[in-house]
């Protein structure tokens, strides 16, 4: 999959499953219950106990696009890749680690939050930036951005949910990033993970349902 071909995917797809556990068994499990209720485009961030190893499991399978994120450095993204990720997503704007991105053949979905530090990310050659974390007025705030800077790819993450996630997307946004809203804490300690499979599908229905040119 080329990084053109991820921009696509992750278009026509509008959502992606992000996965931030204590626990890699429950994480994995937690995964498979959000891919059940429909996520394709999945991504473990590095916080997580052996994420690097739920990353080359899960990419394995043809039927997933699977991503690290919180990435912070250049070994990262390259373990990483080496792992299977074919994006990789972080909380912030480092031009090194776009660089590598670029030379591994991968997308980089870097972390912005003003109108400045998307538009250095793009420059720099995101071909999308993340916005994190959502602000409370998010729509709005997208829609704002979109005005001025048409040519911005803009992902939401943190923040967003069933009730604001159409509203992202109708706004102009991308494709959005749910976190936890889909995998709720409880949940995983719990082991309850038929609760975030129908959260998946709720989630993938809310992001389904928006009007979008």
């Amino acid at each position: 999959m080329t990084p053109g071909d991820f921009v696509s995917f992750l278009r026509q797809e509008r959502s992606s499953a992000i996965l931030r556990a204590s626990d890699a068994e429950a994480g994995r499990k937690a995964m498979e219950a959000a891919i059940r209720g429909g996520f394709r485009a999945v991504e473990f961030t590095l916080t997580t106990p052996r994420a690097l190893e739920l990353v080359a499991e899960f990419a394995r399978r043809p039927d997933l696009v699977v991503g690290a994120g919180t990435v912070l450095s250049v070994a990262q993204a390259r373990e990483a890749v080496a792992a299977g990720a074919r994006f990789l997503v972080s909380p912030v704007v480092d031009e090194a680690i776009l660089v590598e991105a670029r030379s591994l053949g991968v997308v980089i979905l870097p972390g912005t939050f003003t109108p400045t530090e998307m538009w250095r990310a793009h420059q720099l050659g995101a071909p999308l930036v993340k916005l994190f974390p959502a602000p409370g007025n998010g729509p709005t705030y997208v829609r704002q951005i979109i005005g001025p800077f048409p040519m911005l790819k803009i992902v939401p993450t943190a923040g967003v949910d069933a009730s604001n996630a159409a509203a992202y997307l109708e706004a102009g946004a991308w494709a959005v990033g749910f976190v936890s809203s889909l995998f709720v804490s409880e949940d995983l300690a719990e082991g309850r993970f038929d609760r975030i499979e129908e959260r998946a599908r709720q989630l993938r229905a809310s992001a389904a349902a928006a009007r979008i040119r």
